[in-house]
């Protein structure tokens, strides 16, 4: 049989779970317009019923408030993250191509094609008064304006790249410092709910986090409870929660986070002829490590993975596409010589391998032979579709084997920076070749032989420049490859004395005579030297292919953009505080809370009957 005090301790128990909904519901309000706050709610359960020995069976014995829990679906929190690091992607590429189509732009003023056409312009003038040397000062100073622009747009490009790089770096910082701040979250989380109780604020900045780190890279979670190994059956409380990173990274587990470190690489370690200096390589390291600790024992994170995705997916793809045009081929003979001097030859298939006008090459830097990387010091090229590779004798850690994969950087087949710079260098190259063939075999007014026009720096702390001769005949059967957007130039014999320039094809004809000048025009006009476009039409082909960039990228970002805020409706119509439901469950437990209380206060008359008017 049951106390006559059964009835109050049943009212007390609604009492409580009233009191604890309310005291909910009012966290609920208060935090209606925080950030990442998700709605909580009381989680009630009828009390164990006592068996009161009776016809009736069991007594109900109340209700017991068992937990405050988030009211969140964890299906709406990965829709979220995986639409977040394809947002990240493509918000990054649309925010530089912008950059460079800028850069690209024509404003009527200084772009390229309002500069070639006023040289085309000067051209025609030095045709109609040959033997004047005003016309040809004019001409060659508005070469010299198209050789400048290019000199502007490549450093311009470069130095966005260098943008990029940093931006790398600060991507990088961001991603491990959010490691370490979830896993001191975790430890937080376990701490509390070993008690029995839900840290549901912390479990809310935890997800914040989360989500933040899922529009740097693509993020995947797992939380699993911990089992008590003696006592398989009894419930701990705590869990490990474990983060990967970029496809296949374990970032975090539980209390143990990794670091994303960046590396720059060495001077002579580039892996691309337009790369500015310094750019970092992406290392994985573990949580103690701190700057100046030894790299060489961090391992490598594969910047040419697929699956990196978010914003550092769309940095790399700016600060290294090349349109998947990289040196890559197969090693056929390697050789030591008596001096300790290794060469490695490769033999190549790819076209615009055969092609020293699409070389990116570095003059020296790091190549990957089979599973290991060196560094070479200089490199030759025979013509057709074998390169020679020395190698440095101080990256020799054992002689590559033959039959190995080689290569210098790695494949991204998105159109980057580099690729920009590439198409600039293929086009002044390609330019430069067919202009100096013309301008070397003609003659000056004064029946002087000719020189060639273009050429480029050959150092930029010096004023030397590439003889005609170095550009066509050199060893090695480079070519043009030495010319660059950086250091392209029209000769300083043309820019000290105008009366050089070569206007005449028959060296017996009169200064008026200007054959080669027309020869020039007709190539300037006629020769499809890029991408079968004549030489005006190159900032046609470049600005296609970024405005088709940058248009894609811009469609995919508002694409994105849209999904982010239709999914984040989703996850908030079901997380989020609905100020009109709480105030319908502020009466709610309000009216309950108020009939606990009177079933008290009737309990409370009837115990007063019972112990002060009933007896003897």
């Amino acid at each position: 049989m049951t106390s006559q005090f059964f009835g109050l301790n049943i009212a007390a128990s609604g009492l409580r779970a009233a009191n604890a909904s309310l005291n909910t519901t009012g966290n609920n309000i208060a935090n209606a317009n925080t950030d990442s706050y998700s709605r909580q709610k009381v989680t009630q359960v009828a009390s164990n019923s006592l068996r009161v020995f009776a016809r009736y069976g069991c007594a109900g014995a109340g209700v017991d408030t068992i937990a405050i829990e988030r009211v969140r679906d964890e299906f709406y929190d990965v829709k979220y993250r995986n639409n977040e690091q394809l947002l990240g992607n493509v918000s990054q590429k649309n925010y530089y191509n912008q950059l460079i189509e800028k850069y690209l732009d024509d404003d009527g003023t200084s772009g390229f094609s309002t500069l070639f056409n006023k040289m085309e312009a000067s051209l025609e003038s030095v045709m109609t008064a040959a033997g004047t040397t005003e016309t040809k000062a004019t001409y060659i100073s508005q070469m010299k304006a198209v050789t400048e622009y290019f000199n502007n747009v490549y450093g311009s490009l470069q130095n966005e790249q260098a943008d990029v790089n940093a931006e790398i770096k600060l991507c990088c910082d961001r991603i491990s410092s959010i490691s370490q701040e979830i896993a001191s979250v975790n430890k937080q989380i376990n701490i509390i709910e070993m008690t029995g109780a839900k840290a549901n604020e912390l479990r809310d900045k935890r997800d914040a986090m989360i989500d933040e780190l899922s529009k740097l890279i693509s993020v995947e979670t797992k939380e699993t409870p911990i089992v008590d190994e003696n006592n398989p059956s009894r419930i701990t409380g705590a869990t490990r929660y474990q983060i990967w990173v970029a496809g296949s990274y374990e970032l975090l587990d539980t209390y143990e986070y990794r670091k994303m470190i960046c590396v720059a690489r060495d001077e002579d370690g580039s892996t691309g002829q337009n790369d500015v200096g310094g750019l970092f390589d992406i290392k994985w390291g573990y949580g103690s490590y701190k700057d100046g600790d030894n790299v060489n024992e961090l391992s490598d994170f594969a910047i040419d993975s697929q699956l990196i995705g978010g914003e550092l997916q769309g940095l790399l793809a700016m600060r290294d596409g090349n349109n998947a045009q990289y040196f890559h081929g197969k090693g056929t003979d390697v050789k030591q010589y008596p001096d300790g001097t290794v060469t490695v030859t490769v033999k190549v298939e790819a076209s615009y391998l055969k092609d020293m006008t699409k070389c990116t090459i570095p003059k020296d830097g790091r190549i990957h032979i089979g599973a290991k990387d060196y560094r070479y010091d200089k490199w030759e090229y025979d013509g057709d579709s074998t390169y020679t590779f020395t190698i440095d004798p101080g990256s020799l850690s054992s002689i590559p084997d033959v039959g190995k994969t080689v290569k210098i950087g790695y494949s991204n087949k998105y159109q980057g920076l580099p690729y920009y710079m590439a198409q600039m260098n293929e086009w002044l190259r390609q330019f430069s070749a067919a202009t100096n063939d013309i301008m070397e075999n003609g003659f000056t007014s004064d029946s002087l032989e000719g020189v060639n026009l273009l050429t480029g720096m050959m150092d930029t702390n010096s004023v030397a420049q590439y003889s005609y001769e170095d550009l066509t005949t050199l060893s090695e059967n480079k070519g043009y490859y030495f010319l660059t957007g950086g250091n392209f130039c029209v000769n300083e014999v043309l820019l000290d004395n105008a009366d050089r320039l070569a206007t005449k094809a028959d060296v017996t004809e009169g200064e008026s005579e200007f054959m080669n000048l027309k020869k020039l025009k007709e190539m300037f006009d006629t020769k499809k030297i890029f991408r079968g476009a004549t030489s005006g039409e190159f900032l046609t082909k470049v600005l296609a292919d970024i405005s088709l960039n940058k248009s894609n990228s811009q469609t995919l970002e508002d694409t994105y953009t849209s999904l982010e805020n239709t999914i984040d409706n989703q996850r908030l119509s079901d997380s989020g505080v609905d100020e009109d439901e709480e105030a319908s469950n502020l009466v709610k437990y309000q009216n309950a809370y108020t009939l606990s209380s009177k079933m008290i206060q009737t309990l409370t008359e009837i115990y007063d009957r019972l112990i002060l008017q009933t007896g003897v």
